[in-house]
């Protein structure tokens, strides 16, 4: 009993968390300010205006363009745990964030950050029954399949940062509460904690094996199926168009996955918080506005519904 009562004394002591930021000069917050208040702006209206695109054209409706909708949401999701608090304490400077707070940001962070992993994963399945199984892509690839895997996804990632959140919640956090990021990552949070964080990096290095390296192997599988194929394809013209419906998606996968590796696949205490905060950047806060970009601009079909939608078609 008695032991149960220090816990909870323990866990109590450190009510709020301080977070470090970017910078601490006055005249860079101001600056940051600017810039990723027009960077959260472009990526709520890109990732909207892609999905309201695709909603009303009848062409687009296709598997491909219904995962490029849950990629969106997701998008709309990882940016919006990480950036308004981010503005907030750039704008007001006041850096303390609740400690319920800050466990309900590590938990929507890596809710979104692993249902993006399986998103992009089944993305890169879709474009390989496209183009290595034409014939048999539409019975791959039905309604209810496509609805039932994207709806698994969110559900996996979901419980997967249940499980991670619960164990956190079983640390004493009595030391320091300073969290030298952003935002509240489970990476520095266990840096924080004065319990044994042993079973924690456990679940962590098993979800790391789970959702990075083996999404990031059936992916490059999947690509190396594809290549194969459209290499096989004998005129110049097929080879583009083959090559054309896949490339959006290959920028992606490989500006994602390599900064979630980086920052994710090594121990604890090879972590360097002042650069993991700029890989971090980019699968947080850029990766959201850069990917409606990609998928748009290099998209003719999306130009068109996107035209269209805007009234200048």
């Amino acid at each position: 009993m008695g032991m149960k009562i220090t816990n909870t004394i323990q866990n109590q002591s450190v009510m709020e968390f301080v977070l470090v930021g970017l910078t601490s000069s006055p005249g860079q917050q101001t600056l940051l300010f600017g810039v990723f208040g027009f960077i959260y702006a472009m990526a709520l209206t890109g990732n909207f205006l892609l999905i309201l695109a695709i909603c009303t054209s009848r062409k687009l409706h296709t598997p491909m363009y219904f995962l490029l909708i849950n990629l969106s949401l997701v998008n709309v999701l990882s940016i919006s745990v990480t950036t308004p608090k981010m503005l907030q304490t750039l704008f007001t400077h006041r850096r303390a964030i609740s400690f319920y707070g800050c466990i309900t940001q590590a938990y929507l962070f890596i809710w979104a950050l692993v249902t993006e992993l399986l998103i992009l994963t089944f993305m890169a399945f879709d474009r390989y029954a496209a183009i290595c199984r034409p014939l048999q892509y539409a019975m791959i690839m039905r309604k209810e399949v496509c609805v039932g895997i994207a709806a698994s996804m969110w559900v996996v990632g979901m419980i997967n940062s249940a499980v991670h959140t619960g164990l956190l919640l079983q640390l004493s956090f009595c030391n320091s509460n300073i969290i030298n990021h952003f935002f509240c990552d489970f990476p520095p949070l266990l840096k924080l904690s004065c319990s044994d964080t042993s079973l924690n990096e456990t679940m962590a290095n098993l979800a790391d094996v789970v959702f990075a390296v083996l999404t990031c192997g059936f992916t490059l599988t999947s690509y190396f199926f594809i290549m194969r194929t459209i290499f096989r394809i004998r005129s110049t013209e097929g080879k583009k168009k083959a090559f054309s419906t896949c490339s959006s998606h290959l920028i992606v996968v490989s500006f994602y996955f390599s900064a979630v590796i980086y920052t994710y696949i090594r121990p604890t205490s090879a972590y360097s918080l002042d650069k993991d905060k700029l890989v971090c950047l980019l699968y947080s806060v850029v990766t959201p506005v850069v990917n409606p970009m990609i998928y748009s601009l290099r998209n003719k079909d999306v130009k068109d519904a996107l035209k269209k939608l805007t009234g200048r078609g």
